[in-house]
Protein backbone atom coordinates (compact mmCIF):
# COMPACT_ATOMS: atom_id res chain seq x y z
CA UNK A 1 0.00 0.00 0.00
CA UNK A 2 1.23 3.80 -0.61
CA UNK A 3 0.74 5.62 2.30
CA UNK A 4 1.23 9.73 2.18
CA UNK A 5 1.53 11.03 6.05
CA UNK A 6 0.89 14.83 6.30
CA UNK A 7 2.78 16.13 9.25
CA UNK A 8 6.56 14.80 10.53
CA UNK A 9 6.22 15.53 14.47
CA UNK A 10 6.59 12.83 16.84
CA UNK A 11 3.18 11.09 16.23
CA UNK A 12 3.87 11.79 11.95
CA UNK A 13 7.72 10.28 12.42
CA UNK A 14 6.52 7.11 14.39
CA UNK A 15 3.97 6.13 12.00
CA UNK A 16 6.51 6.39 9.40
CA UNK A 17 8.89 4.13 11.39
CA UNK A 18 5.90 1.40 11.77
CA UNK A 19 4.67 1.72 8.03
CA UNK A 20 7.84 2.22 5.92
CA UNK A 21 8.74 -1.95 6.86
CA UNK A 22 5.71 -3.10 4.74
CA UNK A 23 4.39 -0.42 2.61
CA UNK A 24 5.78 2.30 0.14
CA UNK A 25 5.84 5.62 2.60
CA UNK A 26 5.99 9.14 1.63
CA UNK A 27 5.83 12.32 3.90
CA UNK A 28 5.17 15.72 4.38
CA UNK A 29 6.16 19.06 6.34
CA UNK A 30 6.26 22.28 5.61
CA UNK A 31 9.66 22.39 7.96
CA UNK A 32 11.64 20.23 5.88
CA UNK A 33 14.10 20.08 8.67
CA UNK A 34 11.70 17.35 10.39
CA UNK A 35 11.64 14.77 7.82
CA UNK A 36 16.05 15.39 7.59
CA UNK A 37 16.28 12.27 9.36
CA UNK A 38 13.33 9.94 8.39
CA UNK A 39 14.76 7.12 6.37
CA UNK A 40 13.10 4.61 4.05
CA UNK A 41 10.40 7.48 2.78
CA UNK A 42 9.98 9.68 0.05
CA UNK A 43 10.11 13.44 1.32
CA UNK A 44 8.18 15.30 -0.30
CA UNK A 45 8.56 19.13 -0.81
CA UNK A 46 5.03 20.18 -2.17
CA UNK A 47 2.19 18.67 -1.96
CA UNK A 48 1.78 18.42 -5.79
CA UNK A 49 4.60 15.45 -4.99
CA UNK A 50 1.71 13.53 -3.55
CA UNK A 51 -0.53 13.48 -6.30
CA UNK A 52 2.61 12.13 -8.60
CA UNK A 53 2.98 9.66 -5.17
CA UNK A 54 -0.82 8.72 -5.85
CA UNK A 55 -1.45 7.03 -2.29
CA UNK A 56 -3.92 4.84 -1.19
CA UNK A 57 -4.23 6.33 2.43
CA UNK A 58 -3.04 9.74 3.17
CA UNK A 59 -2.92 10.25 7.09
CA UNK A 60 -3.54 13.44 8.71
CA UNK A 61 -0.54 13.54 11.71
CA UNK A 62 -0.34 17.66 12.00
CA UNK A 63 -1.24 19.27 15.03
CA UNK A 64 -5.16 19.82 15.97
CA UNK A 65 -5.02 23.63 15.03
CA UNK A 66 -4.08 22.94 11.37
CA UNK A 67 -5.43 19.46 10.63
CA UNK A 68 -8.79 20.34 8.77
CA UNK A 69 -6.80 23.24 6.83
CA UNK A 70 -4.56 20.56 5.78
CA UNK A 71 -6.84 17.97 4.95
CA UNK A 72 -8.44 21.14 2.30
CA UNK A 73 -4.77 21.51 1.14
CA UNK A 74 -4.23 18.04 -0.04
CA UNK A 75 -7.64 17.22 -1.11
CA UNK A 76 -7.10 18.39 -4.41
CA UNK A 77 -3.34 15.96 -5.11
CA UNK A 78 -5.46 12.97 -4.47
CA UNK A 79 -7.99 10.71 -6.21
CA UNK A 80 -11.86 10.03 -5.13
CA UNK A 81 -10.35 6.07 -4.23
CA UNK A 82 -8.15 7.23 -1.57
CA UNK A 83 -8.73 6.73 1.99
CA UNK A 84 -7.97 10.32 4.13
CA UNK A 85 -7.54 9.23 7.72
CA UNK A 86 -6.99 11.41 11.15
CA UNK A 87 -5.17 10.74 14.58
CA UNK A 88 -6.57 13.90 16.25
CA UNK A 89 -6.89 13.43 19.97
CA UNK A 90 -10.17 15.63 19.80
CA UNK A 91 -12.49 14.73 17.03
CA UNK A 92 -14.48 18.35 17.15
CA UNK A 93 -15.42 19.27 13.48
CA UNK A 94 -13.82 16.32 11.58
CA UNK A 95 -17.18 14.88 11.27
CA UNK A 96 -18.29 17.17 9.13
CA UNK A 97 -15.31 18.14 7.64
CA UNK A 98 -15.85 14.60 6.24
CA UNK A 99 -19.26 14.57 5.21
CA UNK A 100 -18.84 17.57 3.10
CA UNK A 101 -15.46 16.54 1.55
CA UNK A 102 -17.27 13.05 0.45
CA UNK A 103 -14.23 10.84 0.58
CA UNK A 104 -13.71 7.35 2.47
CA UNK A 105 -12.47 8.01 5.90
CA UNK A 106 -10.86 6.37 8.77
CA UNK A 107 -10.75 8.61 12.19
CA UNK A 108 -8.40 6.71 15.10
CA UNK A 109 -6.51 7.54 18.52
CA UNK A 110 -3.93 6.42 19.38
CA UNK A 111 -4.31 6.92 23.31
CA UNK A 112 -0.53 7.75 23.81
CA UNK A 113 2.45 9.87 22.74
CA UNK A 114 5.78 7.98 21.69
CA UNK A 115 7.62 10.79 23.93
CA UNK A 116 5.49 9.33 27.15
CA UNK A 117 4.98 5.05 26.35
CA UNK A 118 7.07 2.31 26.27
CA UNK A 119 6.76 2.14 22.64
CA UNK A 120 8.65 -1.24 22.56
CA UNK A 121 5.90 -2.99 24.61
CA UNK A 122 2.15 -1.13 24.05
CA UNK A 123 0.22 -3.89 25.73
CA UNK A 124 -0.81 -1.88 28.13
CA UNK A 125 -1.83 0.96 25.98
CA UNK A 126 -5.33 1.85 24.13
CA UNK A 127 -6.54 2.87 20.70
CA UNK A 128 -9.83 3.66 19.54
CA UNK A 129 -11.58 3.68 16.08
CA UNK A 130 -14.67 5.83 14.83
CA UNK A 131 -17.39 3.61 14.14
CA UNK A 132 -18.55 6.09 11.41
CA UNK A 133 -15.68 5.59 9.36
CA UNK A 134 -15.44 3.13 6.38
CA UNK A 135 -15.01 -0.27 6.70
CA UNK A 136 -11.44 -0.63 4.12
CA UNK A 137 -10.01 1.75 6.80
CA UNK A 138 -11.12 0.43 10.07
CA UNK A 139 -10.11 -2.92 9.35
CA UNK A 140 -6.72 -1.81 8.09
CA UNK A 141 -6.01 0.08 11.31
CA UNK A 142 -7.46 -2.68 13.48
CA UNK A 143 -4.91 -4.76 12.02
CA UNK A 144 -2.31 -2.42 12.30
CA UNK A 145 -2.73 -2.00 16.29
CA UNK A 146 -3.40 -5.75 17.20
CA UNK A 147 -0.13 -6.13 15.80
CA UNK A 148 1.16 -3.73 18.19
CA UNK A 149 -0.47 -5.58 20.80
CA UNK A 150 -2.80 -2.07 21.71
CA UNK A 151 -6.03 -2.34 22.91
CA UNK A 152 -8.80 -1.43 20.54
CA UNK A 153 -12.34 0.81 21.17
CA UNK A 154 -14.66 1.80 19.17
CA UNK A 155 -16.58 4.74 19.64
CA UNK A 156 -18.86 7.47 17.59
CA UNK A 157 -17.24 10.29 17.06
CA UNK A 158 -19.14 12.04 20.12
CA UNK A 159 -18.32 9.00 22.23
CA UNK A 160 -15.26 9.56 21.72
CA UNK A 161 -14.74 13.46 22.72
CA UNK A 162 -16.84 12.69 25.62
CA UNK A 163 -14.28 9.41 26.58
CA UNK A 164 -11.30 11.37 26.05
CA UNK A 165 -12.39 14.30 28.43
CA UNK A 166 -12.68 11.59 31.09
CA UNK A 167 -9.73 9.95 30.48
CA UNK A 168 -7.39 12.27 29.60
CA UNK A 169 -8.78 15.66 30.82
CA UNK A 170 -9.13 14.57 34.49
CA UNK A 171 -5.63 13.07 34.86
CA UNK A 172 -3.89 15.64 32.82
CA UNK A 173 -5.80 18.66 34.82
CA UNK A 174 -4.90 16.78 38.03
CA UNK A 175 -1.67 16.95 37.11
CA UNK A 176 -1.04 20.31 35.90
CA UNK A 177 -2.89 21.47 39.26
CA UNK A 178 -0.04 19.39 41.20
CA UNK A 179 3.00 21.06 39.03
CA UNK A 180 1.55 24.45 39.53
CA UNK A 181 1.72 24.04 43.66
CA UNK A 182 5.57 22.89 43.50
CA UNK A 183 7.78 24.61 44.92
CA UNK A 184 11.68 23.00 44.98
CA UNK A 185 11.85 20.78 48.12
CA UNK A 186 12.98 17.05 48.43
CA UNK A 187 10.58 15.08 49.06
CA UNK A 188 11.14 11.24 49.95
CA UNK A 189 7.70 9.78 49.94
CA UNK A 190 7.13 7.63 47.08
CA UNK A 191 3.80 8.97 46.65
CA UNK A 192 5.21 12.35 45.80
CA UNK A 193 7.56 11.23 43.60
CA UNK A 194 5.07 8.48 41.70
CA UNK A 195 3.01 12.04 41.50
CA UNK A 196 6.29 14.10 40.31
CA UNK A 197 7.31 11.37 37.57
CA UNK A 198 3.54 11.54 36.21
CA UNK A 199 3.85 15.70 36.14
CA UNK A 200 6.95 15.51 34.33
CA UNK A 201 6.67 12.87 31.72
CA UNK A 202 3.08 15.13 31.16
CA UNK A 203 4.91 18.51 30.08
CA UNK A 204 7.73 16.54 28.33
CA UNK A 205 4.71 16.51 25.59
CA UNK A 206 4.31 19.05 23.09
CA UNK A 207 2.13 21.93 24.11
CA UNK A 208 0.02 21.36 21.00
CA UNK A 209 -1.22 17.48 22.38
CA UNK A 210 -1.64 19.04 26.23
CA UNK A 211 -3.99 22.03 24.77
CA UNK A 212 -5.83 19.43 22.20
CA UNK A 213 -6.76 17.76 25.18
CA UNK A 214 -7.96 20.48 27.29
CA UNK A 215 -9.31 22.85 24.74
CA UNK A 216 -12.04 19.52 24.26
CA UNK A 217 -15.49 21.18 25.01
CA UNK A 218 -16.31 18.21 27.06
CA UNK A 219 -13.56 18.68 29.67
CA UNK A 220 -15.03 21.73 31.21
CA UNK A 221 -17.86 20.01 32.69
CA UNK A 222 -15.07 17.30 34.36
CA UNK A 223 -13.16 20.40 35.61
CA UNK A 224 -15.90 21.85 37.59
CA UNK A 225 -16.25 18.04 39.10
CA UNK A 226 -12.94 18.13 40.57
CA UNK A 227 -13.56 22.14 41.98
CA UNK A 228 -16.47 20.82 43.78
CA UNK A 229 -15.05 17.61 45.05
CA UNK A 230 -11.96 19.91 46.24
CA UNK A 231 -14.43 22.10 47.51
CA UNK A 232 -15.88 19.28 49.16
CA UNK A 233 -12.82 17.85 50.84
CA UNK A 234 -11.69 21.32 51.81
CA UNK A 235 -14.75 21.56 53.88
CA UNK A 236 -14.41 18.13 55.65
CA UNK A 237 -10.57 19.04 56.31
CA UNK A 238 -11.89 22.45 58.09
CA UNK A 239 -14.33 20.70 60.22
CA UNK A 240 -11.62 17.96 61.16
CA UNK A 241 -14.49 15.48 61.02
CA UNK A 242 -12.82 12.11 60.98
CA UNK A 243 -16.52 10.29 60.43
CA UNK A 244 -17.52 12.46 57.31
CA UNK A 245 -14.15 11.83 55.98
CA UNK A 246 -13.94 8.24 56.47
CA UNK A 247 -17.22 8.15 54.41
CA UNK A 248 -15.87 10.21 51.88
CA UNK A 249 -12.65 7.73 51.86
CA UNK A 250 -14.73 4.72 51.43
CA UNK A 251 -17.41 6.36 48.83
CA UNK A 252 -13.73 7.22 46.67
CA UNK A 253 -12.24 3.43 47.25
CA UNK A 254 -15.49 2.06 45.63
CA UNK A 255 -15.11 4.31 42.46
CA UNK A 256 -12.00 2.77 41.97
CA UNK A 257 -12.50 -0.71 42.94
CA UNK A 258 -10.39 -0.83 46.03
CA UNK A 259 -9.96 -1.68 49.66
CA UNK A 260 -7.76 -0.56 52.13
CA UNK A 261 -5.98 -4.08 52.59
CA UNK A 262 -6.17 -4.57 48.80
CA UNK A 263 -2.36 -3.37 48.53
CA UNK A 264 0.36 -3.36 51.00
CA UNK A 265 1.35 -0.97 52.95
Amino acid sequence: MKIAILGAGHMGAWLVEEFNQEHEVGVYDKNPEKMRYLFRVNRFEGMDEIEDFQPDLLINAVDLPHTIQAFEDALDHIDDNCIVADIASVKRGLEDFYEKADQPFVSTHPMFGPTFANIRDLSNENAVIIKESCEKGKEFFRTFFKNLGLNIYDYSFQEHDEKTAYSLGVPFSASLVFAACMKETEAPGTTFRKHMEIARGLLSEDDYLLSEILFNPEVLPQIEKINSQLSYLTHIIKSRDSEVMSEFLNKLRDNIKVTKDSKKK
